[in-house]
């Protein structure tokens, strides 16, 4: 035996259990600041993963309204060439013969202009505007002094936008000043 072990032994039982106690305190305390670790750790996993729920729902969300919205879009798209011939068809007969006819296709017309514009769509109409090369796309140009340089002068066909984003350009003729206009020629 050794020193200390013959002093634990020599010990009155008093102070047996008093040393006793003491290392069960200590091995109390020590279980105690173990699962108050332990609680710590699950706390602070439980938040990351409630953060993580959060910003997963957030995501499907985004998705969803993204998803939305490109489809709209591709609504829009498909509806567009149809509002295009009805244009067309309402400006070739103009005679008195076919006016009840008038009437309905401008009847329609209007139907479907005011359905994509309740989806979110804008009509681009550019006339007397400058023009721009990401709402536009110029056709045709005249060379003119009556109007500032880059102005559009006519709308062959009227563009749209949806949340931002160009749908189909606006198709315009474009006022060019002579001199731009034979410096663009030279070059």
């Amino acid at each position: 035996m050794s020193e200390d072990e013959k002093k634990i032994h020599m010990k009155r039982p008093e102070e047996q259990e008093e040393t006793s106690m003491e290392q069960d305190n200590v091995a109390a305390d020590a279980g105690v600041a173990k699962l108050a670790a332990d609680l710590d750790d699950l706390r602070q996993t439980l938040l990351r993963r409630q953060a993580d729920f959060d910003n997963y729902k957030k995501r499907i969300e985004k998705e969803r309204t993204d998803d939305a919205k490109r489809t709209t879009a591709r609504l829009i798209e498909s509806i567009i060439p149809a509002l295009d011939s009805f244009e067309q068809a309402l400006t070739v007969h103009r005679e008195a013969e076919y006016e009840n006819y008038r009437r309905g296709f401008e009847l329609i017309y209007k139907q479907l202009l005011e359905n994509i514009t309740k989806l979110g769509a804008d009509r681009i109409d550019p006339t007397g505007k400058l023009f721009d090369p990401h709402a536009h796309q110029a056709m045709d140009r005249t060379e003119t002094t009556e109007h500032e340089d880059g102005t559009v002068l006519q709308v062959f066909q009227p563009g749209y936008m949806f949340n931002g984003r160009v749908l189909r350009p606006a198709m315009v003729r474009v006022a060019v000043h002579p001199a731009a206009a034979s410096k663009a020629n030279t070059h």
